[in-house]
């Protein structure tokens, strides 16, 4: 992930550019209950040593959120052929840093091809299999206020977060 310095977060016009970014939470049945595949976060500057989306990352230019997260979960997971659902469209800020101005789009899967594995050990210490009532901790802060509405049934298609 490139880290912008504040000034290059903003458009020659001076109004601020929107950072786009994609997530992928896989799904199962588990013995207790649904289970979200999560990774450990390590090498990246952003968030290490937190559990998030066993697949995300930035859309590029000319991509599609949906195109986004099929190509970061081949990337990240190495899994092709998911059946994704939208979730919810996440507007976020921290307020203090111009650059964590951001809109994330969720995505879930129950279905996909080849088995989840750690594509890229330098970013990921560990791909885990958690019940959804019981996640481990630390999680990213955004992804976990997701998380908690796919747990409790209460998502919606638009999510403040921040503000």
């Amino acid at each position: 992930m490139t880290v912008l310095e504040p000034a290059e977060a903003r458009a020659p016009h001076g109004r601020f550019v929107v950072v786009p970014a994609s997530y992928v939470y896989l799904l199962r049945d588990g013995v207790a209950g649904p289970e979200v595949l999560l990774q450990l976060r390590q090498g990246t500057d952003y968030m290490d040593g937190h559990w998030a989306a066993a697949a995300a990352g930035h859309v590029e230019r000319g991509e599609t959120a949906l195109d986004a997260a099929r190509r970061e979960a081949l990337e990240e997971i190495g899994v092709a052929g998911l059946a994704l659902e939208f979730v919810t469209s996440m507007h976020r800020t921290m307020h203090a840093d111009p650059i964590d101005e951001r809109v994330d789009f969720f995505f879930t899967a129950r279905s996909w091809t080849g088995e989840p594995r750690i594509v890229e050990p330098e970013k990921c210490a560990e791909l885990r299999w958690c019940a959804l009532d019981a996640l481990p901790e630390p999680v990213v802060p955004h992804e976990r206020f997701v998380l908690d509405a796919l747990r409790t049934g209460t998502t919606t298609s638009y999510t403040p977060f921040g503000f």
